[in-house]
């Protein structure tokens, strides 16, 4: 693959603070929220049969959040354009939704405001993708593992809801016919 740089600055250099950074802030997010299995409230609930082990969770978010950090650092060490710009936005508000939806799920247990946040997330992210692909190709694809992903966790997020009515401590009646 051909070096690509802006302004003298290799993607990988740029990546060694972004990709570890992402990393972190993601893991932050997810065990201040006590995200996933291990949750009381969470343990209780019914889950759909295409749940994933608790482990493909930890493990899928790391590699995604890494593939986030270089498609960051690819970006901003491309030439200045209005693509760039667009991408670095919409890569920052997804960014911020997606540290958000762990505690809006996990922590406050509210599945029906989690699914708006989870579906504007993948709006968001498709929006990245698309920007990023303009800017430096690569980039938007190493963000389609993390696309995929979100429309996994968006089904998870419909079907827990579908699945338990009642559990959802701030309900909103979208997750379905109870």
């Amino acid at each position: 693959m051909a070096t690509l740089t802006a302004g003298g600055k290799a993607w990988w250099k740029v990546a060694l603070v972004t990709v570890p950074l992402i990393v972190a802030a993601g893991s932050l997010s997810g065990t201040l929220s006590n995200s996933g299995f291990g949750n009381p409230w969470f343990d209780a609930v019914e889950k759909p049969g295409f749940m994933p082990p608790g482990w493909v969770f930890g493990a899928a978010w790391t590699i995604l959040y890494a593939l986030m950090g270089i498609a960051l650092a690819i970006v901003l060490t491309a030439p200045s354009s209005t693509a760039r710009r667009r991408g670095l936005l919409f890569f920052a508000l997804q960014l911020a939704l997606n540290f958000a939806w762990s505690p809006i799920f996990f922590g406050a247990g509210a599945i029906d405001w989690a699914f708006l946040a989870i579906i504007g997330l993948n709006l968001l992210v498709t929006c990245t993708i698309i920007a990023f692909a303009r800017t430096r190709r690569v980039a938007g694809l190493l963000l389609l593992p993390y696309l995929a992903w979100l429309c996994l966790a968006t089904a998870l997020n419909w079907e827990i809801g579908r699945l338990n009515p009642g559990a959802d401590r701030a309900p909103l009646g979208i997750t379905g016919v109870r």
